[in-house]
């Protein structure tokens, strides 16, 4: 297969303008380079692709750089990230396509008509061609986490070869990867997370950047339950299933990070809100500003705060049973009945 990378590689270099004109419309020729405004062929000036080496210097034609975000890579991501595909054999088979040459079996299998790259749709493609984790390295995976608590996980699946490229000179890798459904209110799927495992499932994958995010997330989460008029929220998808272990029955909300948690939509009817932060600065700077946009809305909003760095090292280190008396105190006392399934039995 390395070969034959190689091989496609170079065919679409010799063509790079011809590849550019077809994949980036929305650029332009401008000496020897095809500037355009990113790699998903949005119209700009902020990414260059170079068509021929520089006379008596170095850089191969059909390598790109953004200048706005430091991304870069060759002529096969420019296909990937254009065409929105998110397995390598499909890249492969549009070069193909592209340059006239006859498919592998395994190329000539089923496509997808090509969507934008990052865009929501990719992002369901890509859940949809997942399976349910049960049973699966991502059930290893989160049990290796401590957490227990696995019910209603809909928005959490398992890929076996989830596409993975670390680098434009390293070959294109495939690992196996939880991947999260990010979605709206009402439930509309904007994007994934995708958090790659190692093979045996015990911890994340030896890579460099094992987590990754694609799609509409501003504003979304990761959600576990609907909310109505209670629901807690925090950063890490092991953080928000950590604390489900001891409040089950609490709907709950992944942000993913703490700028979108800060920045996260909260529905309609909700009367109170626990943020479940980090303990560190940006965790605590982000729960106070999103309590004051709860509060700003007439809703309720108390924080969770772990002993540890968050509330997974906390079920590791101590334990579900101290995980829910540190817990219980913070909540307020109408949800403790509610939500917490021992507290009939603890206040008897």
């Amino acid at each position: 297969m390395s070969a034959q990378v190689s091989d496609l590689a170079r065919r679409l270099a010799e063509r790079a303008e011809l590849v550019c004109r077809r994949y980036l419309s929305n650029g332009r020729r401008v000496g020897r380079y095809w500037i355009v405004g990113d790699v998903r062929n949005v119209s700009g000036r902020s990414m260059f692709v170079r068509l021929r080496p520089p006379h008596g210097g170095k850089g191969a034609a059909g390598k790109w750089t953004d200048a706005a975000t430091g991304e870069h890579g060759d002529l096969l991501d420019i296909i990937r990230e254009s065409c929105g595909l998110v397995e390598f054999r499909d890249v492969l088979a549009e070069a193909r396509r592209f340059l006239s040459l006859p498919q592998t079996e395994m190329e000539s299998k089923s496509q997808f008509p090509p969507v934008p790259m990052g865009s929501p749709e990719s992002a369901r493609r890509l859940f949809a061609m997942s399976e349910p984790i049960h049973g699966t390295l991502a059930e290893t995976y989160i049990r290796t986490r401590g957490i227990s608590a696995l019910h209603e996980l809909t928005s959490l699946r398992f890929h076996p070869r989830c596409y993975y490229r670390p680098d434009q000179h390293l070959p294109m890798e495939t690992w196996p990867a939880l991947i999260a459904a990010v979605s709206t209110l009402d439930g509309a799927i904007t994007g994934v997370h995708r958090t790659w495992v190692d093979p045996s499932g015990r911890s994340k994958a030896s890579i460099d950047t094992p987590r990754r995010a694609m799609g509409l997330l501003l504003g979304n989460a990761v959600r576990f339950g609907r909310a109505h008029d209670v629901l807690a929220a925090g950063e890490g998808i092991e953080t928000m299933l950590s604390v489900r272990c001891v409040l089950p029955t609490l709907p709950m909300a992944s942000a993913l990070s703490a700028n979108h948690l800060a920045a996260m939509l909260l529905p309609p009817n909700l009367r109170r809100l626990y943020i479940a932060h980090d303990a560190d600065a940006a965790g605590r700077t982000v729960a106070t500003a999103l309590a004051r946009r709860a509060e700003a809305a007439g809703i309720e909003a108390i924080p969770l705060s772990p002993r540890l760095d968050d509330f997974n090292e906390d079920l590791r280190t101590f334990g579900v049973d101290e995980l829910r008396a540190a817990l219980r105190i913070q909540l307020a006392p109408a949800d403790v009945v509610r939500f917490m399934p021992s507290a009939v039995a603890t206040t008897a």
